[in-house]
């Protein structure tokens, strides 16, 4: 067989002087098809990296591109717009749910000495594919770690408290900071798209108790929210009386203050009067007061002039029944 193949093979190249150039023919159109190899592609939202001889060259964009075969050359494309996810603190399913707890990862020290468990997912994409590559040995463990210890030093900083509810956005947003902070001193080549927390509870050890404080804070809250609503309502209706209560008395003082400005102009007056005309003003207040005074009695006049007796006898009988003097008689 081996013979049989030699002589076919021979068959293809010329014979006599020719068989040199065939085989130079052969070695050229190898040449050409191993050159040819070196032809790639680069999709849009990819970066090509280019190797000569293991060493890193250039990165090219997206179209079509020429480099130096294997094994000379080499050449890698990496997705650079794919947004990657790490999960830290559980393992999590295709579906998205949490299926398993990472107690040694999610279990951190507050500002307060109290213990939280935080499940989080870090988002990230790559900005520059030659860092990736080579920077760092493996990119997805280093993000990973850098993670958990940028949320450590956050939440170290924050209360318990304020990393349940207030400040759950600050704390994911300086995570996000610190974190690229790291990664660009590493020279990572990694983008932190975003740091978000899926899960922010006590330890379950404590989770009960935890939410009776919360009850208890909610019901002081809500006792303190109803005190203000009374004091809203109290106090204005208290000031608005006060002030009525201030204008009554301001307009009171003004009407006495007036009277007796007036009873006083009265009295200066008829002092001049009496002091220019003694006789006449005396005798003027005597008839003004008298008039007063009987104006304001009970008078019966009798006229005797003309001789009769004046007064018929009259003995009240009605009165006397009324008054039970005379019921018998």
């Amino acid at each position: 067989m081996l013979r049989r193949s030699q002589e076919k093979f021979k068959g293809f190249l010329p014979t006599g002087g020719g068989g040199a150039r065939g085989l130079l023919l052969i070695v050229i159109v190898g040449v050409l098809i191993w050159l040819g190899s070196g032809l790639y592609r680069v999709q849009p939202g990819e970066q090509g990296i280019e190797l000569l001889f293991g060493e890193y060259v250039k990165s090219t964009s997206s179209g079509l591109n020429f480099w130096f075969p294997a094994p000379i050359g080499e050449v890698a494309i990496v997705n650079v717009e794919n947004t990657n996810t790490t999960e830290i603190g559980f393992r999590g399913s295709d579906s998205g749910r949490s299926v398993r707890d990472v107690k040694q990862e999610s279990l951190m020290l507050t500002a307060d000495q109290n213990i939280i468990d935080i499940d989080f997912i870090v988002q990230w994409r790559i900005k520059n594919a030659a860092d990736y590559l080579f920077n760092i040995r493996d990119p997805e463990t280093t993000i990973k770690l850098a993670a958990e210890s940028a949320i450590r030093e956050i939440v170290g900083q924050t209360p318990l408290e304020e990393a349940l509810t207030v400040q759950r956005l600050q704390v994911e947003e300086r995570t996000r900071e610190l974190l690229q902070q790291i990664l660009d001193f590493y020279g990572a080549g990694v983008a932190i798209a975003q740091v978000k927390q899926d899960k922010v509870d006590p330890p379950a050890e404590v989770i009960d108790a935890f939410n009776d404080v919360q009850r208890a804070r909610q019901d002081q809250e809500r006792s303190q929210n109803e005190a203000i609503a009374y004091r809203n309502d109290i106090v204005p209706r208290a000031k608005g009386q006060a002030q009525r209560i201030i204008q009554d008395a301001t307009a009171y003082k003004e009407r006495i203050i007036k009277e007796a400005e007036g009873e006083a102009e009265r009295f200066l007056s008829v002092y001049q009067t009496y002091v220019n005309a003694k006789d006449v003003t005396t005798r003027r207040l005597f008839l003004e007061r008298m008039q007063q005074i009987m104006s304001e009695s009970e008078k019966i006049i009798i006229d005797t002039d003309d001789g009769g007796p004046g007064v018929v006898p009259y003995l009240p009988l009605n009165e006397l029944r009324k008054s039970g003097t005379g019921g018998n008689q």
